[in-house]
């Protein structure tokens, strides 16, 4: 099995990703429509789209490289606040990313997605934001590495925990973006970015599954 990742795992990831947004894109619509515009699967879609013909158009297939043509494609294609701050996450872990991706780092590279998250939105977990599903994530992920795991157990741990981090929001109140407006109201819903957060980090799993299980 493989013991580190590379270009190959980026872009099946994306792959993955895409179509998982996809798939959920209704459901990532409504998730929104009930406390923001409506809008975050459609942009999210579109922004996935984009990202896939980016990679194809990229002539370096390390990951770095990978992972910064994605950043611009998201970027300049989500709307709303979705845009930048996926957009930094990519562009941060594109600067923590080696040729080789091993496990310190994944851990490495989820780190500074989430502090570019964090320090773009403006935002700390409790807030209803698509930070509780990367904080989470990122504490997960390091524990794995810490007691010995793969790039696939960390990258198992980061997509589970994310996924019980998005499930936490259903019961906050919102602090920031527009889900603020309703204050108390906004409790009683799923926030929509970690939703989606669940969704990318576990096609970042599968990929990884995939990759090590074929080497």
């Amino acid at each position: 099995m493989a013991a580190t990742l590379g270009g190959l795992w980026v872009a099946d990831w994306t792959r993955r990703a895409a179509a998982s947004i996809h798939r959920h894109r209704e459901e990532l619509i409504e998730l929104d429509r009930a406390i923001g515009d409506g809008d975050h699967g459609e942009n999210l879609d579109r922004g996935y789209t984009a990202a896939l013909k980016a990679l194809d158009n990229e002539a370096d297939p390390a990951p770095a490289p990978l992972l910064r043509s994605i950043a611009m494609a998201l970027m300049s294609t989500v709307g709303g606040a979705s845009g930048p701050l996926l957009g930094t996450a990519y562009l941060r872990m594109a600067g923590a990313a080696r040729e080789d991706i091993g496990p310190n780092e994944l851990v490495a590279m989820l780190q500074a997605a989430c502090a570019g998250i964090q320090e773009r939105g403006k935002a700390a977990e409790a807030e209803k934001t698509m930070v509780d599903a990367w904080a989470p994530a990122v504490r997960a992920a390091a524990h794995a590495a810490e007691v010995g795991g793969g790039c696939h157990e960390v990258l198992e741990a980061a997509a589970r925990a994310a996924t019980i981090g998005a499930q936490s929001t259903f019961d906050m109140v919102a602090t920031k973006g527009r889900a603020s407006y309703l204050g108390p109201r906004s409790a009683g819903h799923l926030d929509p970015g970690a939703v989606s957060t669940s969704y990318i980090l576990a096609a970042a799993q599968e990929a990884a599954k995939e990759e090590t299980a074929d080497s």
